[in-house]
This record gives C-alpha cells, structure tokens and sequence, in this order.
C-alpha cells in the first residue's frame, strides 16, 4: 500500500459524507487508527522478541544490524492516524453505530 506520509489537507465534507457527521467519521478513523497502531506494535514486538538475548553483552546489543533494520522500516512507515484515514476515505473501513442496532 503506497500511502503519502507526509501531510495534507483533508476535505472535511469529504470525510464527514461517509457517516453524516465530521465527528463521528473522526471517531471511526481514531478507532481504526488505535487497531492499526496496536497491530504494528504486536508485530514489530513478536519480531524484536526473536532477538531477545539472556546476555548483558552491550556489544552484541547495539552489533545486531537487522534488529536495528526492522526497527527503522517500522519508524520509516506512516503514521496509524495516516493508515487509517486512507482507508475510511477508501470506503475499507466497516462502522456502525449501536443506536441503530437497538431500533431493528
């Protein structure tokens, strides 16, 4: 997925249209960026814990180069708040509110 990290400006009535509401699409979006950004952690945990080591040797700490090069391809990747914006304007972010489900 190419997204631009960098950033720009968002078209509020773009963003609002998917629920009717600029708030409630905010909402969804932090959701999703909070699932996006425990998600990564997970991962880079489960592949950093694989270099896990008993010894106290600073040396073959900080000599680990490919410990050190998956740390700076997850710093180098957007922001979850970007990911997640990306992909709710994308139309790939499923909501619903409670409310709703109660009238039904």
């Amino acid at each position: 997925m190419a997204i631009n990290p960098s950033i720009i400006t968002r078209d509020l009535d773009k963003i609002a249209d998917q629920t009717g509401n600029i708030y409630t699409s905010l909402h969804v979006v932090g959701q999703r960026a909070k699932q996006i950004s425990n998600s990564l952690k997970e991962e880079l945990n489960t592949k950093l814990s694989e270099f896990a080591s008993t010894v106290d040797n600073l040396e073959e700490v900080f000599e680990n180069k490919e410990q050190i090069e998956i740390s700076k391809f997850y710093e180098r990747m957007p922001k979850p708040s970007t990911l997640a914006m990306e992909e709710f304007l994308e139309g790939k972010v499923y909501h619903r509110l409670p409310e709703e489900e109660v009238g039904e």
